[in-house]
């Protein structure tokens, strides 16, 4: 059985997004292998009016849905000190949860905390131990660039160790 996990680390100017396909052997339900298929963001410009920025995610993330057609998303939950960057992230974070909703996509959250713990088996890891978990159940030579689909990375991983 093969399940398409998306990732995505939320915001508003970059959107991290990162695919994996996890395939269990039926006749051994311990024999289970992951792959990663596509990583990437989406951008959206600092110079345009809020409305067309989340217009761009919204069409972005549509298309994104539509080519990938994952099984399950995986989202991380949003956790910010500065209270100006909360609010533009959630509604950046709003329009993703229109788009899943609109395509009837089931998907699970996870806090920054509970991601670092699937990976590393410690909540307060920095990010250096985080990329090098996902380059290394990945099997992956080099760490995945920018450091959003990285993190994206890591959030489908957590999904899939939580099935």
């Amino acid at each position: 059985m093969e399940k398409r996990i998306l990732g995505i680390d939320p915001g508003l100017a970059i959107v991290g997004f990162g695919l994996i396909t996890c395939t269990q052997n039926e006749a051994k339900a311990q024999d289970t292998t992951v792959k990663m298929l596509d990583f990437g963001v989406i951008r959206t410009s600092a110079d345009a009016e809020m409305g067309q920025r989340l217009c761009t995610l919204f069409d972005d993330l549509h298309t994104l849905m539509e080519e990938f057609k994952p099984d399950l998303v995986a989202i991380e939950k949003l956790f910010f000190y500065r209270m100006s960057n909360t609010i533009l992230v959630a509604q950046a974070r709003g329009v993703l949860i229109l788009v899943l909703g609109q395509l009837r996509l089931p998907y699970i959250e996870f806090t920054p905390a509970q991601i670092k713990q699937a990976l590393t088996g410690y909540g307060n890891a920095d990010k250096a131990e985080v990329q090098d978990a996902v380059a290394q159940a990945l099997d992956l030579d080099d760490i995945p660039k920018p450091d959003d689909a990285s993190d994206a990375l890591a959030v489908a991983l957590t999904a899939w160790y939580q099935l």
